[in-house]
Formats: C-alpha cells, sequence, structure tokens
C-alpha cells in the first residue's frame, strides 16, 4: 500500500487533480440497472418502528448481495490515488467511518432491493425448553439475528427510494462517494485540512456536472445534498445487523473490514 510520509495539509493540489479526475472517470462502462424496483416497507416510519424488530426475509440472498457490493465499494476506494496517498491511520479512520455509508450508495446505485419481516421475541418457556439443547456460542450467536429496529430499516428503505426517485447518474455516485468517503469531521485524522478540502472538490464536482447536464432542474443539487444527508444519518451497526449477522454472526466488522482491504 503506497501511502506518503508527511501530510498533505499544507499544500496546493492542482486544479484539476488526481480526485476529481478519478471521479469524473469512474463507472463509465457501467450500465444502468432496471428502474422501479419493488419497496418491501411503507416509506412513512409508524410510530411503534423504534420497538418493532424486523429481519431480512431471504438473508442469503440479499447478503450475498451486500457482499458484493461492499467488495466493489473497497475496490472503488483503493483505486483513489489521493485516499492511498494518506496517512495509514488517516485511511483507516476513513474506512472505518465510511464502510456502511457507502455500502448503502452502493446497494443504491446496484438497484437493491430487498424485504423485511417482522420478528418475534422467544417467549419465557420456549427460552427455557431451548435452554439446554445449545451451547453458549450458539445461544449468543442465535440472539444476534433477534433482528434490528423497523425504523432503522425504513430509514434506508427511504434513502434508497429517493436515490431512485432522482434517477442518480453513474458520475452522480461516483461524486457522492467521494464526499462520503474524504469526511473531514472523523475524530482523529492527520491530515484534516486536506481531507476536508478534497471534500469540497467532491462537492464541487458534483455541483458542476449538475449544471452541466441539468441545467434546467435548479434544485437537483439540493436534492443530491438532501439524500447525502439521509445517508450520513445511517447507523453501522443497523447495516451490519441487518445484512451481515443473519449469516456470519456477529462479527467485528472494522477488522474484517481491514482485513478485506489490506489483507493479502
Amino acid at each position: 500500500m503506497a501511502h506518503s510520509d508527511s501530510c498533505h495539509c499544507g499544500g496546493q493540489r492542482p486544479h484539476s487533480s488526481i480526485l476529481y479526475s478519478i471521479l469524473k472517470s469512474d463507472g463509465q462502462a457501467a450500465l444502468h440497472a432496471p428502474r422501479n424496483p419493488r419497496l418491501a416497507v411503507s416509506m412513512h416510519a409508524c410510530a411503534c418502528g423504534a420497538k418493532k424488530q424486523v429481519a431480512l426475509r431471504s438473508p442469503h440472498t440479499t447478503c450475498k448481495a451486500a457482499s458484493a457490493v461492499l467488495v466493489k465499494t473497497l475496490k472503488f476506494v483503493k483505486n483513489v490515488p489521493c485516499f492511498r496517498e494518506l496517512p495509514i491511520d488517516d485511511q483507516h479512520a476513513l474506512v472505518r467511518s465510511s464502510w456502511a455509508p457507502l455500502l448503502v450508495l452502493g446497494m443504491a446505485q446496484d438497484r437493491i432491493d430487498f424485504e423485511t419481516a417482522e420478528t418475534a421475541e422467544p417467549s419465557m418457556l420456549q427460552r427455557i425448553l431451548t435452554s439446554g439443547q445449545q451451547g453458549e456460542q450458539e445461544s449468543a450467536r442465535a440472539r444476534g439475528h433477534t433482528g434490528v429496529a423497523l425504523a432503522d430499516v425504513q430509514a434506508i428503505k427511504m434513502f434508497l427510494s429517493k436515490c431512485w426517485g432522482l434517477d442518480i447518474s453513474t458520475k452522480e455516485y461516483a461524486y457522492l462517494k467521494g464526499a462520503i468517503l474524504f469526511n473531514p469531521d472523523v475524530a482523529g485524522l492527520q491530515c484534516h485540512r486536506y481531507i476536508q478540502g478534497l471534500q469540497s472538490e467532491a462537492h464541487q464536482a458534483l455541483n458542476e456536472y449538475v449544471k452541466m447536464i441539468h441545467g434546467g432542474d435548479t434544485a437537483r443539487f439540493a436534492k443530491l445534498f438532501i439524500a447525502l444527508s439521509m445517508l450520513r444519518s445511517i447507523n453501522a451497526n443497523v447495516v451490519a445487523g441487518l445484512f451481515f449477522t443473519p449469516v456470519i454472526g456477529t462479527v467485528n466488522m472494522e477488522e474484517l473490514l481491514l482485513d478485506m482491504f489490506y489483507g493479502k
């Protein structure tokens, strides 16, 4: 992994930077997936959404699709030279911060829909009858499969619906990825100013593209920023619990990500 030994915070980026170039060229050959996917839950969060627990109806199918998106997402990050030039600690921090929103953004781009079903907490009698039939490790694994809050799933669904309604292009997705990846609000960054500049550059590239392609739609840039704010509010633990825990159990996603990203 190539990275610089010094911070770029004080450096001047060229007008047409590497980040700008790679975001403009990313996904040129990508094809749009079929439109108008099915939505599985209501767009309006119910009052009891924070209490109800739901899980995937087809966990293996959806988890496989989410895993494929995760691999593509990490590959995208690896191909951004400005990211590789950062100190390794900053790389780790940005990956930990951005993997979940980048995954959901990738699911929107690939138009991956999913259905959920409400889960029921086992009764006291069921727990007593089954307690002797499982080992401690299996019981802990089973508890990890109880699901996630319906309200959190509805937030993901609303974001996906927002993206599909805007019919976001491949280049716009690339700019949004850059804005999510280079997050200057992550604590402890060595190259805070440089990363802040990279995020501003992604915003600028997005704005210029929208003006060039959608000149008549003066509100589109604001709508994309609203989608970006929705994406940033999605919790990483919810994403892991919904798309990975049902199949692989409770794992340390940070260790898994770093192993996938830097492992041989």
